[in-house]
């Protein structure tokens, strides 16, 4: 199941052409060391073209955060449409589409794991911050042990640091992913083995 995020998708217009080729730049270089004037030259349009889109980087970025998140605002909502407290195949479904999320916003989460600096400084990352809360409540029963509540917060960091650390390591892609949401299944499993 896709989310309509991916980059096939996402090359139709200028704008969009544009968050691409800033990602790009600033995943490669970092935030801070790449300029406009760069991101226009990337692009072969002068700086006011890039301009007559996006004012600032910060702009460009908050573009790009927005597009590439808004899968996961959905599925929050998602999972708070759900019966209240969530049973564990909500939750296991909640993860399963949390972990497609994760592919197809992959550059999104390159560029926030090597730029973690500017991600505390920009409104941006406090908003990511949100999210993971709001997935994590949905995971993790009112009242849960602390034990149980790490387990749950676990599961999310699982799929993020496994996104990053198995990516350079050999292996089918599909296969490190469906590893990583096994674990992380696992974890809430656990969490909820009382219930």
């Amino acid at each position: 199941m896709g989310t309509g995020t991916g980059k096939q998708q996402r090359r139709g217009n200028t704008r969009q052409r544009i968050q691409d080729v800033a990602l790009a730049l600033f995943a490669e270089q970092g935030y801070e060391k790449t300029s406009l004037r760069e991101i226009a030259e990337r692009l072969e349009v002068t700086k006011a073209a890039l301009y007559y889109h996006f004012k600032t980087k910060e702009a460009i970025l908050t573009s790009i955060f927005d597009d590439l998140t808004r899968p996961i605002d959905e599925l929050i909502e998602w999972g708070h449409q759900q019966p209240q407290p969530p049973t564990l195949a909500i939750r296991e479904q909640v993860l399963r589409r949390y972990s497609e999320i994760l592919v197809d916003a992959a550059p999104l989460f390159r560029f926030m794991q090597e730029n973690q600096a500017t991600m505390r400084d920009l409104k941006t990352g406090e908003s990511f911050r949100d999210r993971m809360i709001g997935l994590y409540e949905i995971l993790k029963d009112p009242g849960a042990p602390m034990a149980d509540q790490v387990r749950c917060f676990s599961a999310l960091f699982t799929m993020h640091g496994g996104m990053f650390v198995l990516k350079d390591i050999e292996g089918d892609p599909e296969e490190k992913r469906k590893a990583i949401l096994e674990v992380a299944i696992d974890l809430v499993t656990q969490a909820h083995a009382g219930d």
